[in-house]
C-alpha cells in the first residue's frame, strides 16, 4: 500500500510553470487542459468534494514559482499540492542544479510542513528528442538526482519520467517538443495518479506506443521546422529580455469545484 492509498482529499493546489498551467493541451481562445486538471479529475472519482485551484503561470523560472505562488498557495491551506518547475531554468545560460533544487525543497518543506501530501516529477531523457537537446543531458541527470534527494527528505511523491523511453516519445509531445500534447499531459497525469497512490491509478502511462518507423526525410524536415517555428522565435524573446508569461495570471487563482 502506498502512502495515501485510500486517502481523500477536500484541497488540491497546483504550482508550476506551462507543463502544469496546461500549454500543448487545449489553447488560450478556447482554454487549457493540462495534467494538473487532470489529476484533479482523477482525484474527484475518489474525492467528489475536492476543490482545485492551479496557480501555474508559463514562463516562470522555479525561483519565480516559489516567490509568486508557495505563499498563494499556502493561504489555500491544501491537504494536496503539486509541484513542478526547473525546465525553464535547465535551458538558460547559467543553470545552476543546486540552486533550482533548492527552490523546490523550500516548496516542499513548506508544503508538508502545513499538512499537504506533495507531489513532484523527474524530467525525461530528452537527449532521445532531439540531437539539439543533446547538451542538456549532464544537466537533467543532475536536476533529477537532486529532486528525488529532496522529495526523499520530505515525504514527497515522484513520478519518474527518466527512465521510461515513452517518455520521449515524439508522440506525446506538441511540435514545439517543450509541452506535452493531450496524449502526453494524460500520461503526466497517470504518472502522478500512481505515484500517489489514487485508486484505479495503474503503470499504463509507462507503456511504450506502437511501433512507428520514422525515415530520415522526416526527421530532418521536422528539426528544420521546429528550429525556424520555435527555437528561433524562443531564442528572439530571451534576447529581448521577454517571458511567455510576461502579463499573465494563474488561469485558476481560488479553489473551485472540480467539474467532470
Amino acid at each position: 500500500m502506498t502512502l495515501s492509498e485510500g486517502a481523500t482529499y477536500r484541497r488540491y493546489v497546483a504550482l508550476g510553470d506551462s507543463q502544469t498551467e496546461g500549454v500543448g493541451d487545449g489553447d488560450d481562445q478556447h482554454g487549457l487542459i493540462g495534467w494538473a486538471d487532470r489529476l484533479a479529475t482523477r482525484v474527484a472519482a475518489s474525492s467528489p468534494d475536492v476543490l482545485y485551484a492551479n496557480l501555474a503561470v508559463r514562463g516562470k523560472l522555479a525561483g519565480q514559482v516559489r516567490a509568486e505562488q508557495l505563499d498563494a498557495a499556502l493561504a489555500l491551506k491544501p491537504d494536496l499540492a503539486t509541484v513542478a518547475a526547473g525546465l525553464n531554468d535547465m535551458i538558460r545560460p547559467g543553470f545552476d542544479a543546486a540552486r533550482v533544487a533548492g527552490h523546490l525543497e523550500d516548496m516542499f518543506a513548506a508544503l508538508t510542513a502545513a499538512g499537504a501530501r506533495v507531489a513532484t516529477f523527474t524530467f525525461p531523457d530528452v537527449a532521445r528528442m532531439s540531437p539539439l537537446f543533446r547538451p542538456l543531458a549532464p544537466r537533467v541527470l543532475e536536476l533529477n538526482a537532486l529532486i528525488r534527494a529532496a522529495a526523499a527528505r520530505h515525504g514527497v511523491a515522484v513520478a519518474d519520467f527518466y527512465p521510461h523511453a515513452a517518455a520521449t516519445d515524439p508522440r506525446i509531445w506538441a511540435v514545439d517538443r517543450i509541452h506535452a500534447n493531450p496524449e502526453g499531459h494524460a500520461r503526466i497525469a497517470g504518472a502522478m495518479a500512481e505515484a500517489l497512490g489514487l485508486p484505479g491509478s495503474d503503470r499504463s502511462w509507462s507503456q511504450p506506443l506502437p511501433p512507428r518507423p520514422w525515415s530520415w526525410a522526416h526527421r530532418v524536415r521536422a528539426e528544420a521546422v521546429w528550429l525556424a517555428v520555435f527555437v528561433g522565435p524562443w531564442l528572439l524573446r530571451r534576447l529581448r529580455g521577454r517571458s511567455s508569461g510576461d502579463g499573465r495570471t494563474a488561469k485558476r487563482p481560488t479553489l473551485t469545484p472540480v467539474t467532470t
